[in-house]
């Protein structure tokens, strides 16, 4: 079975995967674009968000505060594992059905957001190690709704930053991922302005 969730995931994962696989252990302490993450505190917070996810589409409740350090030994390949499970946790129709339990939202939304963090820390941590980026373009399309819809919430609380100046005169001229990056907050330039 599959859902248009699950569809998405299988599309945006092995993008954010090659990224990992990409990344050297000498560049675990490299400054990202997403704010106060170096490489290491992003690799390990998209391994919670692949974890975690997981159990979200069950339904069942997830522990953020724990921070174990998930870069140990065959990190890389348990990556893959672990997003290759995320997308089949949201291929059953159900986990899109009715209210997160644990975090009081929509099941659909809860999907779009794993779909969300694969795809913009894909691109976070692309740039970050120097390696090309290209995001599943349907995955860029269904998240311009959810990044609008999450936006004041989501600032409020922290999780993207203020929307970040175009880089040219006006955001309709800008690529699709460019204008999606803007609105969470991040300079679609980075590292410069």
């Amino acid at each position: 079975m599959a859902t248009q969730t699950s569809d998405l995931l299988a599309a945006a994962a092995p993008r954010t995967v090659d990224v990992v696989r990409g990344i050297a252990d000498d560049q675990l302490d490299l400054p990202t674009p997403c704010r106060d993450y170096l490489v290491r505190d992003l690799l390990n917070h998209l391994y919670e968000v692949v974890v975690n996810f997981q159990e979200l589409a069950a339904k069942r409740p997830v522990e953020w505060a724990e921070k174990p350090d998930h870069l140990t030994d065959g990190w890389r390949d348990r990556f893959e594992t672990e997003t290759g499970r995320l997308i089949e946790a949201w291929s059953d129709p159900s986990t899109l059905e009715g209210v997160s339990p644990g975090m009081g939202m929509p099941q659909t939304v809860i999907g779009g957001m794993a779909l969300l963090d694969l795809t913009v820390h894909g691109w976070d941590l692309a740039v970050a190690t120097g390696q090309a980026y290209e995001p599943a373009p349907e995955a860029v399309a269904e998240l311009h709704g959810l990044v609008e819809q999450l936006g004041p919430t989501a600032r409020k609380m922290g999780v993207f930053a203020e929307p970040a100046p175009a880089p040219t005169s006006t955001s309709a001229d800008l690529p699709k991922l460019d204008h999606l990056l803007a609105q969470t907050g991040r300079t679609p330039t980075w590292p410069t302005p």
